[in-house]
């Protein structure tokens, strides 16, 4: 549950960032007749992001054994390589975020009503698709509740007050330190994805060494357990993973670690004035 709350969370923030960005510009730049436009563009992004996520589960159970594991791979694969880019994008970009859309909205202002439509949408669905991508990767494996669907919904309206409260200047919070956090909490995330697909890959017997243990600490860690339910539902740590699936995670993680608490270079951080906060 928590994992899909960080998920939501963080995923969620972004687009509402978003969308609070459009709305204040719209509303400063006496253009509230443009209003309808973005939330049509939001409305339907939201639409789409619902609509892809029922699809992989609709996809997922009409398949065999096998197939189903093996959809169920690629699917982590993809949400591992999507999330990574998003939390490096984000660091790079977030405190340029808000100049950036301004700028694109001013762009679609002159083009025309469609083109407001449009903008609004890609912004949205961009971070829509991929929460159900990794919503739906994150919890393959876990047991068969409503505690991740609760707690998606939990992180998007966290999200979503955050941004509101952003929006009406209610809220100020270090943008730049909130996307660090979640960010390293999603980089454990992913790893623990990527163990899975790899886990997937070995049951679909296109990788060898499922039964291969590399360690067995379940006397410590009992799978039935509150604290083991609780960590291979975050972070997807199992008592008995294979060699393949510890040695997946240990190469995710460690490097990404290391690139991701790298300080950026002087050139790479913009200017503070841009930040989203200030939206």
């Amino acid at each position: 549950m928590f994992a899909s709350y960080l998920i939501g969370l963080r995923e969620g923030l972004e687009a509402t960032l978003v969308v609070s960005v459009l709305v204040a510009f719209l509303v400063k730049s006496d253009r509230k007749d443009r209003l309808l436009h973005v939330w049509t563009g939001v409305a339907t992004a939201v639409a789409l992001s619902i609509g892809f996520g029922a699809l992989l589960t609709f996809t997922a159970a009409q398949l065999d054994f096998t197939s189903q594991e093996l959809f169920e791979a690629i699917t982590s694969l993809l949400a591992v390589v999507f999330v990574t880019w998003m939390i490096f994008w984000m660091r790079r970009t977030a405190r340029a975020l808000s100049g950036e859309l301004r700028d694109r909205l001013g762009d679609a202002l002159r083009l025309g009503s469609l083109a407001v439509v449009v903008m609004a949408f890609l912004a949205v669905a961009r971070e829509g698709l991929e929460t159900a991508l990794l919503f739906f990767a994150s919890v393959q494996g876990a047991t068969v509740n409503a505690q991740p669907l609760i707690g998606i919904g939990l992180g998007l309206l966290t999200a979503v007050a955050i941004g509101w409260g952003l929006y009406r200047s209610a809220l100020r919070i270090n943008l730049t330190r909130f996307f660090t956090w979640t960010g390293l909490l999603l980089i454990l995330v992913a790893a623990g994805i990527f163990k899975y697909g790899v886990h997937d890959l070995q049951e679909a017997g296109v990788l060898p060494g499922l039964n291969a243990h590399a360690f067995d600490i379940s006397a410590a860690l009992p799978a039935d357990s509150w604290y083991g339910a609780l960590l291979a539902g975050m972070f997807n740590i199992t008592p008995q993973p294979s060699v393949l699936e510890a040695a997946a995670w240990a190469l995710y993680l460690v490097p990404t670690l290391v690139l991701f608490l790298r300080p950026q270079r002087p050139g790479q951080v913009p200017s503070p004035a841009s930040s989203p906060s200030a939206a």
